[in-house]
């Protein structure tokens, strides 16, 4: 290096170029350097300007409803303890009618947002839940009373509206879809019954789902806490990107993990409640579980994705010609990874709605026409038949089961219907795959290798199938309360 740097100062014409060439390079390493700096310095200075701008928008619920039993005063001791008797005693006394409690009315607290100058707010459900009177605390001061127009319990959703004389400042929706982990975000509302306040962070992830069927929450460290459900969160446009609804703690309050139910599946809710006081959601009419490697592998299949019909009840899809078996591959052009997306790409569509599916079926693409039914209509008229019973262990063990063929007794002990047909699991060995699996007793096996099983033989006839497939497991359809679902067992 130090030779090249004398030839240079030697070199007038070379010289000239080299620092030429020097000079290049620090300029572009200037640029990106400050490309990058720009890149990662984009905290704001304030947030201000924006809560000055949002603010006005976020709203205070008040609800109240009348309740029996306890006030939240009384004093709660536990089941046994030496000093039950003593405040019961006291509790009697001071309730000398006895039993249940005088009625009273109870007050609970949350936050919301207005959508639309005439009046219509964005709450949670558990926040309005069961209200006889809802109150709108504004920004201003202003207080007004709220009619319910409808809620979505799934996604615990509720629209409210009220009667102003004036044009109510409101927010508008952004795409949930657009933001990324890591975006500044500010939440807004009622913590605590403490009145309006402003907490900002950043998203921490998205896409995450917590115990409902159509969750996609953005998760934020932004502080949430009790009295923030309904309110919104904010991009830095000053766009809603999702709805404040729960937190994780172990002591009640915020500690960094809170949950923002997503824009883009707020958005399709509220519009269905606007124009029909309720939710209409596509029903495709199948049960499905995901498609795991075992599975796949079992099934021939060359990856892990899809959603694995494993019923087909009377509805949309049967009459299509989906059968038990099918991995549904493509919903209405788009790929389908697993059976949340499956769920969520049907109940936004369209009731009424044609969409063709495209299904994996013993090794070949089939592309079928379903017209979709409404999910709520299907779910009212759905019954759920009677939980078997173990059945007791008889016959042959295989893959770690005691099994035995379905009778007529068995038919009696376990409610199964007079149709049915398979093997009964008496027993399952706990240190077998089987067990570790989920098979317990009682659970009725009626498919191995996706064709029909009556006797011990067919079962093993599968099995031997498989090996000499070059398979190293087998897929069994086994159900249990009528539910059905598929595993695969190692058979090597």
């Amino acid at each position: 290096m130090q030779s090249k740097a004398i030839f240079y100062s030697r070199h007038p014409a070379v010289a000239a170029r080299g620092r030429a060439t020097l000079l290049a390079i620090g300029l572009g390493l200037a640029l990106a350097l400050g490309q990058a700096q720009g890149a990662f310095a984009r905290a704001p200075d304030s947030f201000a300007d924006l809560a000055q701008q949002i603010s006005p928008s976020v709203v205070n619920i008040t609800t109240s409803a009348v309740v029996s039993g306890p006030a939240s005063g009384d004093p709660i001791v536990p089941e046994g303890s030496p000093f039950e008797d003593f405040f019961r005693d006291f509790m009697d006394r001071n309730n000398p009618r006895g039993g249940e409690r005088a009625p009273r009315r109870s007050e609970a607290l949350g936050s919301g947002f207005v959508i639309s100058e005439d009046g219509y707010i964005v709450t949670n459900n558990h926040v309005i839940e069961n209200a006889d009177e809802i109150e709108i605390e504004f920004f201003s001061g202003t207080r007004l009373k709220a009619e319910l127009v409808g809620t979505d319990p799934k996604t615990d959703i509720a629209l409210l509206k009220v009667e102003s004389d004036i044009p109510l400042p409101f927010v508008a929706f952004g795409n949930s879809d657009l933001s990324r982990v890591g975006d500044w975000v500010v939440a807004m509302g009622n913590p605590l019954g403490q009145g309006f306040s402003v907490s900002a962070g950043i998203v921490s992830a998205r896409n995450r789902a917590l115990s409902g069927t159509y969750d996609d929450y953005i998760q934020t460290d932004a502080a949430i806490n009790r009295g923030n459900s309904g309110g919104p969160l904010f991009n830095m446009d000053g766009q809603v990107i999702g709805v404040n609804t729960a937190i994780l703690s172990p002591n009640g309050g915020s500690i960094g993990i809170g949950f923002s139910m997503a824009s883009n599946v707020v958005t399709k809710v509220v519009d269905q409640l606007k124009e029909f006081g309720e939710t209409r959601r596509g029903w495709l009419g199948v049960r499905i579980q995901d498609v795991t490697p075992d599975v796949a592998e079992a099934m021939g299949l060359t990856e892990a994705s899809g959603a694995l019909v494993t019923d087909v009840p009377d509805g949309p899809a049967k009459d299509s010609g989906i059968i038990a078996g099918d991995v549904i591959t493509l919903f209405d052009g788009q790929p389908v990874r697993d059976t949340r997306d499956l769920t969520r790409r049907v109940a936004d569509s369209p009731v009424g709605e044609a969409v063709p599916v495209i299904v994996q079926r013993d090794g070949k693409s089939e592309t079928l026409q379903v017209t979709l039914g409404r999910r709520e209509e299907a779910e009212a008229a759905e019954t759920r038949p009677a939980a078997a019973t173990p059945a007791d262990p008889v016959e042959a063990e295989i893959l770690g089961m005691t099994l035995a063929p379905v009778t007529d007794e068995m038919k009696e002990q376990l409610s199964l219907p007079n149709d049915a047909e398979g093997l009964v699991v008496g027993a399952v060995d706990q240190t077998s795959e089987a067990y570790a699996k989920g098979l317990r007793d009682g659970d009725i096996i009626t498919e191995a290798g996706q064709q029909k099983v009556v006797r011990l033989q067919d079962l093993e006839d599968r099995i031997s199938e498989a090996r000499d497939a070059g398979r190293k497991s087998i897929l069994l359809l086994v159900r249990r309360a009528g539910d059905p679902r598929f595993v695969a067992l190692a058979i090597e």
